[in-house]
């Protein structure tokens, strides 16, 4: 009896053991789009993020960053402007998994066209104006809007593609937390109407359902990355 007991105890413990090493054996999350293997690391180029700076060499300033309170020029095609705060533009960030982006949008009109992060979530506050914002779930498509005034605060879950009008008759400002270094960020029209090289018409024909001619109009668009 006391030998069964003790043999069942041991294989739940090795059960949860296993259950817990299976959690805990997954892929590093990507902070880029891509990074290919190569078996001659002489040949290496880009690591998954970025290469650390010694510890005992870092200073205030890896972790600073000034310029948010500068509006961002709105006058272009869409009438937004993102300043972002990413790995890139404060080296601080490496590793810490956060990111931040100031959005200035000309009146009423302004928008931050359809688009998404592929590896992060956002979460957007309203500091002036209002905006008309929202976010399309995966398939079967449903679409979650709200209209959002000063203070108040929404979020884009990751990977969903998501939008923002300004619908006030004045500039807004808005500032967003991504969930990620280097959250990327994939302009649905500037994607597969700009792509380089183009992507074949047919393909776009008939995923869209239109004449041939409305892709050649559409892919010869100049389209702005936000």
């Amino acid at each position: 009896m006391g030998g069964a007991y003790q043999l069942r105890v041991a294989a739940i413990f090795l059960l949860i053991a296993g259950i817990a090493s299976i959690a805990a054996a997954f892929d590093p999350r990507p902070l880029q789009d891509f990074c290919v293997a190569i078996d001659d690391p002489k040949l290496g180029v880009f690591v998954n993020g970025k290469f650390c700076k010694d510890p005992m060499q870092a200073k205030a300033d890896d972790f600073t960053f000034s310029g948010l309170d500068m509006a961002g020029n709105t006058s272009n095609a869409v009438g937004s402007n993102v300043t972002l705060v990413n790995v890139d533009r404060l080296k601080g960030l490496n590793t810490i998994g956060i990111s931040l982006a100031r959005i200035d949008y000309a009146p009423y009109g302004g928008l931050n066209p359809p688009h998404t992060h592929p590896r992060a979530s956002e979460i957007l506050v309203v500091v002036k104006g209002s905006l008309y914002v929202g976010f399309v779930t995966s398939n079967p498509p449903k679409l979650f809007t709200k209209t959002l005034n000063v203070g108040d605060v929404f979020v884009f879950p990751i990977g969903l593609i998501h939008f923002q009008l300004n619908v006030a008759n004045t500039n807004t400002i808005a500032f967003a937390g991504l969930g990620s270094q280097n959250p990327g960020t994939i302009t649905i029209a500037n994607a597969v109407f700009g792509s380089d090289p183009a992507i074949n018409p047919d393909v776009l024909t008939k995923a869209f359902q239109v004449d041939k001619n409305v892709v050649d109009y559409l892919q010869k668009q100049f389209w702005p990355e936000n």
